[in-house]
C-alpha cells in the first residue's frame, strides 16, 4: 500500500491528465440525449458529397501522418485507397437513397481534453444541456460519452454556435484513449516544430 502522502499527489497527477488538451480535426457525432437516437440529427445541415469524402478520407490521412514513409512506400496503400473509394461511393448511394434518414460523423475541428470537448455547431444548445456524442480518434477508435453544455455562445462567424462541454459520463477505458491521443498529438507536434527550427 502507498503511504498516505503519495496519494494525493497521484490523484492531483490524474486530475492534471484530465485537463491537458489539444486543438484538433477528429470525427463527431453530436445530438440532444432527448433527440430520437435514428434519423438525422435537428438543426444540423443533411450529408453533402463533400462531407462524405472528407469522412471516408480522414482515417487514412491520419494513418499515413502517423505512419508516414513506412506506409507511403508500402504494396497496401493503392488498396486502402480503393476500399476508400469504394466505401465513399457506397455511402454516397446510400445518402441519395434516404437524404432524410442519413446520420454520420462531420469532420470537425475541436478542443479536446480529457475532461470535455469544445466544437462549433450550426445547432444551439443551451447550458446544461446533455449531449450524446461519438468521437472517433485516428486512426479509428470510437469514444462515446455523455456530455453537459457549459458554455454555448454565438461564434465570431455569426452563423454557428461556440460549444463546450464537459464530461459527464464516458468509460475509463475511453477517457484513457483520449488522454492518449492528446499526448502522443502534443509529442508530434512538438517533434515537428523541433524539425522545422533545427
Amino acid at each position: 500500500m502507498l503511504p498516505a502522502s503519495t496519494k494525493p499527489t497521484n490523484s492531483l497527477s490524474d486530475e492534471r491528465r484530465e485537463w491537458i488538451r489539444i486543438d484538433d480535426r477528429v470525427l463527431l457525432e453530436y445530438r440532444l440525449l432527448t433527440d430520437q437516437s435514428e434519423g438525422p440529427t435537428p438543426g444540423i445541415p443533411p450529408v453533402s458529397d463533400e462531407a462524405i469524402s472528407a469522412v471516408i478520407a480522414k482515417p487514412t490521412s491520419d494513418l499515413l501522418l502517423r505512419s508516414g514513409e513506412q506506409l507511403a512506400e508500402s504494396p497496401l496503400l493503392p488498396w486502402i485507397m480503393k476500399v476508400d473509394w469504394l466505401l465513399e461511393i457506397l455511402v454516397k448511394q446510400l445518402a441519395k437513397m434516404q437524404p432524410e434518414g442519413m446520420t454520420i460523423a462531420q469532420v470537425a475541428d475541436v478542443t479536446l481534453s480529457g475532461g470535455g470537448i469544445g466544437f462549433l455547431s450550426p445547432r444551439h444548445f443551451a447550458v446544461d444541456d446533455t449531449l450524446r456524442l461519438k468521437i472517433i480518434l485516428p486512426p479509428f477508435i470510437p469514444i462515446h460519452a455523455t456530455a453537459r453544455v457549459i458554455r454555448s455562445i454565438q461564434a465570431k462567424d455569426g452563423i454557428n454556435y461556440d460549444i463546450a462541454t464537459e464530461f459527464i459520463q464516458l468509460n475509463p477505458d475511453d477517457q484513457e484513449h483520449l488522454i492518449r491521443h492528446i499526448i502522443q498529438a502534443q509529442a508530434e507536434r512538438l517533434r515537428g516544430r523541433r524539425k522545422q527550427a533545427g
